[in-house]
């Protein structure tokens, strides 16, 4: 039944991926690749606050269906080291050191804010 759960999710999560990929740019335009920031940062939050802060919970679903499932449909490693190249092949250095040092600072940030507060 878990297999259920991942797919449900991650179909999920992909499609609030695809959606943050094509709103953004209607609000914001910059060279930074702030969609998908957004998605893994997101996606991120929500994985710590699951794990961290539910971890008591007895639902067996939420793990896979969130965790597994909605947070691997709605970040994306892939994405991120594309944007990262395509920085690095504009000569944009700013933007790229920004990007990998944003990413990963606050995404480390945010799993210990989580984990923190529910102990």
């Amino acid at each position: 039944m878990n297999w259920l759960y991942v797919f449900i999710g991650g179909g999920l999560g992909s499609i609030a991926r695809y959606a943050i990929g094509s709103l953004t740019p209607l609000f914001v335009s910059t060279q930074f690749p702030l969609a998908t920031f957004l998605s893994n940062m997101l996606a991120t939050a929500l994985l710590a606050v699951t794990v961290y802060q539910f971890r008591d919970m007895k639902a067996d679903w939420i793990y896979p269906l969130v965790v597994i499932g909605f947070c691997g449909g709605f970040s994306t490693f892939s994405t991120f080291s594309n944007d990262n190249l395509q920085l690095m092949q504009q000569g944009n250095w700013t933007f790229l050191l920004l990007n990998i040092v944003l990413s990963i600072g606050v995404g480390l940030f945010l799993v210990w804010l989580f984990a923190s507060a529910g102990n």
